[in-house]
């Protein structure tokens, strides 16, 4: 029987709310709202929630006819639909990986990555208007002279606004990015929230860095080197001393850190989180794979293994989030934009050690959820590298100024201008054949920093918190293009049922649905025409199926 139908539940008009905002999202809304021309950056810490006033904002200007239309540009596909599904919550529809500005009648909008958009700018900048609002999700990754940065300019100057977002507003090669007002070259946010703000009001989790050190020995061209992380070394040996640290081959390195994340992780699900998680972020894709295995070998399950290069990387990474799996190996899926709350548990066991690389894998861990107490701590392992260690100084700094304004910062000193060069530069050598691992004997340190007394609460969070991040957790109302995507699929199915029964070809049967529904290609039809076209298959399949087809494929 081909009785099935698909019902739209697509909110044909936009709803924005100020409902469930935190305090820091109800003061960015306050203060775009004179906000009229140019650009205006927001600089929130990652897992600070970003996404929600931009997307409130957005749908108050579509609503009000101050905007025709919405351009959201992140850097990922999977971050594409990830807005989408969020901005259909407020009724604001957004077709992702669109290729033009101009999406079907149910949309308002589109969700396209920078990459797209460079391919073909000149395209975009045709159905670029001034009423076009542009929000760039993870704008540090547009650099002004770079692909992405020249590209975004191209396509998006007719637009009026554009809305920057970030929560790491630099770039580690310091290129200014597109938009940005610079003071001394130093980013000027219009609304800034730091991680230690997201701590002190409870949306965010405070971080407990716990460095590893020992002896570790290598291979150094024809000499053997025998060190800890606290002897000073040239460059390169200071690259092959930390490539030792993260070695699998060597049982007492790397594989005993990662049985101590398990066994703290363990703690973490005992202690009441049940479905906590961890995340090793690892140095590339051959290095996942060997952690992969050691950790199976530790842990008894095989973890979830993310790779870049995946055509469906990002399915795996939703799984990953719905599930109670333990560990998740990746190598770049996971630095930014991945909404993993329950990740608790994580080991740095990656080569890059920018500023900003460093901040976006912290962020990770920060997530707060409705269901648990938002003074629960998340633990990193990280090699005791100095340059490592102070970056993880930086952060600490700052949650000390605002949770402890009497303490003074103390431990290691921040980076200095050449430390900071040194960590933007990839830690690769012209010959591998020189290095080789040896020998390690690590464990894990005290935490970094210990806080004053037990580890504190943060201040008790505002009364509408608990519901907002309920609502972020909940299962979304289908979206204009999940339910877009399910009607063609519907259609093709019945396009080749209706072809097998009666002989006409592909073409002759969408030829014959789309004037029947009055829509000149598939790829314009609305949801209401996908219907229709469905209404009309089911309608002549009922007519066929007792009937003898009109003509058989191949018949003499």
């Amino acid at each position: 029987m081909f009785s099935v139908r698909l019902v739209s539940q697509t909110a044909r008009s936009v709803s924005p709310t100020h409902d469930n905002l935190r305090a820091w999202q109800k003061q960015a809304l306050d203060a775009m709202a004179s906000w009229t021309e140019g650009p205006f950056l927001i600089s929130a810490a990652p897992g600070a929630g970003k996404t929600h006033p931009a997307l409130v904002f957005a749908a108050q200007e579509i609503k009000a006819g101050r905007a025709r239309r919405v351009a959201v540009l992140c850097p990922t596909s999977p971050l594409t639909r990830q807005w989408a599904r969020a901005a259909a919550r407020m009724g604001l529809h957004l077709l992702p990986d669109a290729p033009t500005l101009r999406p079907p009648g149910d949309f308002q909008g589109v969700a396209i990555t920078y990459a797209r958009v460079s391919s073909s700018p000149a395209e975009y900048a045709k159905t670029c208007s001034p009423g076009t609002l542009v929000i760039a999700d993870e704008a540090h990754h547009l650099g002004d002279d770079l692909a992405w940065g020249e590209g975004f300019r191209k396509a998006f100057t007719p637009a009026r606004r554009w809305l920057l977002l970030s929560g790491t507003p630099f770039r580690s090669d310091q290129t200014p990015i597109p938009g940005v007002r610079y003071d001394g070259g130093v980013a000027v946010p219009d609304v800034s929230y730091t991680y230690a703000d997201a701590v002190r009001d409870g949306v965010c989790r405070r971080v407990n860095f716990v460095p590893y050190d020992g002896t570790l020995q290598w291979q150094s061209g024809d000499d053997v080197i025998e060190t800890s992380f606290d002897e000073v070394l040239t460059t390169r040996e200071a690259g092959r001393r930390y490539r030792t640290a993260i070695s699998t081959e060597l049982p007492d390195g790397l594989p005993r850190i990662l049985r101590a994340a398990h066994a703290r992780l363990l703690e973490v699900r005992e202690s009441g989180h049940k479905d906590a998680g961890g995340l090793v972020v690892t140095a590339d894709s051959t290095h996942a794979r060997q952690v992969a295995k050691a950790l199976r070998e530790i842990t008894g399950v095989s973890p979830t293994v993310v790779l870049h290069t995946e055509a469906s990387a990002h399915k795996k990474l939703d799984a990953f989030r719905r599930s109670k799996e333990p560990w998740i190996v990746a190598v770049n899926m996971v630095s930014e934009g991945v909404d993993i709350p329950r990740l608790r548990v994580g080991v740095y066991a990656t080569v890059a050690k920018t500023p900003l690389i460093f901040r976006q894998i912290v962020g990770r861990f920060v997530r707060v959820m409705s269901s648990r107490p938002s003074a629960e701590i998340s633990h990193v392992f990280l090699p005791a590298d100095k340059l490592l260690r102070g970056l993880a100084s930086e952060i600490d700094t700052e949650l000390r100024h605002i949770l402890f304004p009497k303490e003074s910062a103390g431990g290691d000193e921040l980076l200095d201008d050449e430390a900071l060069e040194r960590a933007n530069k990839v830690e690769t050598e012209p010959s591998e054949a020189a290095f080789v691992p040896l020998a390690a004997d690590v464990a894990p340190q005290m935490g970094l920093f210990a806080m004053p007394g037990d580890s504190p609460a943060p201040a008790p969070m505002p009364a509408a918190f608990p519901s907002a991040v309920q609502q972020a957790e909940k299962e979304p109302p289908m979206s204009a293009f999940e339910q877009r995507a399910a009607l063609r699929a519907r259609r093709h199915e019945l396009v080749a049922t209706l072809r097998r029964i009666d002989g006409r070809s592909f073409n002759e049967i969408n030829a014959w649905l789309n004037r029947k529904a009055g829509v000149r290609t598939v790829e314009k039809a609305t949801i209401e025409q996908l219907e229709k076209s469905i209404e009309h298959l089911l309608s002549e399949l009922d007519k066929t199926k007792s009937s003898k087809p009109r003509r058989v494929a191949g018949a003499r």
